[in-house]
């Protein structure tokens, strides 16, 4: 009879249910958001785009002078860039060289560009090349785990809503460098949807005479052949700011990456020997 009994017993023990995968702390969880927008760094190595900045006047109607849409060519491993202004039917404007960036005073872009990237210990010049990005790395392993770290920022406020995480951020160093405030992903896939980040406007380019205003803007963010792009970005002036410029709308649209480009794209100084083959 001991042995069916002990065949009894075993068959009564049951086997203790896995236990469940804790949830990420949110510093780990905000680092976990920045490394999958890391695993599609860099970008690819040319792209093309349309950027269209409508401005508003005090007036409520849109601003003409400050209101303009580009077409823009650029080559990611230096940010140089052949941009062409677009006006009515065929009509283009000449041909410019330019850097697109955000964090500086001219044109925002490109929509690959790195959203957590620092704004520039100084203001950069169209003429300075900067370093290429390097080849995205995954985080080291430390023992069995991945470690994934962030310094930047820590997380004040998580919540869920629907599908999206939304957290709220405040920078723990470089305050004017880290600007970014709020981010909403997909609770799941962690890819970002939107970010709110912060800005100023300097009402003079000589910082002693400039007032200066808090700029907020809200950039979203879309997806194109697999490569996280900024799809738009809205700003709003405030600080009791009343001039022209209160409200700017950018929105990039048209984004391609084409496997290559023309190499005197990047080389203003050949741009006057190539009038008749200037892109459209």
């Amino acid at each position: 009879m001991l042995a069916p009994v002990l065949l009894a017993a075993a068959v009564a023990v049951r086997t203790p249910a896995p236990s469940p995968t804790p949830s990420p702390t949110p510093q780990r969880l905000l680092g976990m958001i920045r490394a999958q927008f890391r695993t599609h760094r860099p970008p690819p190595p040319f792209e093309t785009y349309t950027l269209t900045r409508k401005q508003l006047a005090t007036n409520g109607y849109v601003d003409p002078v400050n209101s303009y849409t580009k077409h823009i060519w650029v080559r990611n491993a230096d940010r140089a860039a052949l941009t062409r202004l677009v006006f009515r039917d065929f009509a283009r404007g000449d041909m410019t060289f330019d850097r697109p960036a955000f964090n500086e005073d001219r044109d925002p872009g490109p929509p690959t560009a790195d959203v957590f990237e620092p704004a520039p210990l100084r203001k950069t010049l169209v003429s300075d090349v900067p370093t290429p990005e390097p080849s995205g790395i995954a985080p080291p392993i430390i023992g069995a785990v991945r470690g994934i770290f962030e310094f930047d920022y820590k997380v004040t406020a998580i919540e869920t809503i629907g599908d999206e995480l939304h957290l709220t951020i405040e920078p723990t160093r470089d305050v004017e460098r880290n600007r970014l405030r709020e981010i909403y992903c997909d609770k799941t896939t962690l890819e970002l949807h939107k970010l709110v980040a912060t800005d100023k406007l300097f009402t003079d380019s000589n910082p002693s005479r400039a007032q200066v205003f808090p700029v907020t803007f809200t950039i979203t963010m879309g997806n194109v052949d697999g490569h996280p792009v900024v799809t738009s970005l809205h700003g709003i002036v405030g600080g009791g700011y009343h001039d022209d410029g209160k409200d700017v709308d950018y929105i990039f649209s048209d984004i391609k990456f084409p496997p290559s480009l023309p190499g005197w794209y990047f080389d203003p100084r050949s741009y006057a020997a190539h009038l008749q083959e200037a892109p459209l």
